[in-house]
């Protein structure tokens, strides 16, 4: 087994943190790193592990000296959050308790790298979809007001610029949610450790990973669906409006004509 400073702790903290859009991952140190897929490096006293997608777990780290590894990672985080998502478990090591989580608290048998890994990629996953599933609610606020005025006028309200900028926003949300992170993939660290399987299940269980991840897909099936409706609906709207220009054009030069002939 790996060196591990927690390996005489019976119980620690650990605490996710989406610091930003993305780690840049690939100068991290080799001296440092613990393992990979996902990265696991020291950090004083505890781990760190590291994801691509902007998410950091650490693992009985000081939260003094935790604020001193983010500031190290700082150069290393493409479009940092001010005010990061969070989410925070006690960790308790117990041989003679059964694996998994009651409460608050995730109970393992033994310290292990590839044992943290699994709790990081269940409390990265549940941050991720946090952080989306804020996002989405924002985008379900922007639906509603232009589905009444739709319902009351039979039409969308608001400029073309508006229109775009909601419309713009509802994708973008679905862009980062499916191109960010695959939810429903298990971890690449039980395909080597088959035996963690029965931790990693029941606290996707606990977490609700799986269920919250179809209730985004579906919300993000609405938010596709609405803005094609509303880019139809603002094609249809710029076309009716040209097609009422051709006709004022049309009638202009009949009056014109008319004009002509009356003066010949």
């Amino acid at each position: 087994m790996r060196d591990l400073l927690l390996s005489g702790k019976t119980s620690f903290s650990a605490r996710a943190l989406f610091v930003g859009n993305r780690l840049d991952l690939r100068i991290m140190e080799e001296s440092e790193t613990l393992a990979s897929n996902p990265l696991a490096i020291r950090a004083e006293n505890g781990i760190a592990v590291l994801y691509r997608h902007g998410v950091a777990v650490f693992f009985g780290v000081d939260p003094l000296y935790e604020a001193v590894v983010r500031e190290r990672l700082k150069s290393l985080v493409g479009e940092p959050y001010d005010d990061p998502e969070m989410e925070e478990i006690t960790v308790r090591v117990d041989p003679t308790e059964r694996e998994g989580m009651r409460g608050n608290t995730v109970f393992i048998s033994e310290v292990s790298v590839e044992r943290l890994q699994i709790i990081a990629d269940v409390l990265a996953k549940s941050i991720v979809l946090a952080e989306y599933e804020a996002k989405i609610a924002q985008n379900f606020d922007r639906i509603e007001p232009l589905a009444k005025n739709m319902e009351h006028s039979g039409r969308i309200s608001g400029t073309a610029k508006e229109l775009l900028q909601s419309i713009g926003a509802m994708l973008l949300s679905e862009h980062l949610m499916v191109g960010r992170v695959n939810i429903p993939e298990k971890p690449e660290v039980l395909w080597e450790n088959p035996a963690l399987q029965g931790l990693y299940s029941r606290l996707e269980d606990e977490f609700e990973i799986l269920e919250r991840h179809v209730a985004m897909e579906r919300k993000l099936n609405l938010i596709s669906r609405t803005a094609e409706t509303l880019l139809d609906l603002l094609n249809n709207r710029h076309s009716i409006r040209l097609e009422w220009y051709i006709i004022i054009l049309i009638a202009v030069e009949i009056v014109l004509s008319l004009y002509s002939i009356f003066l010949s």
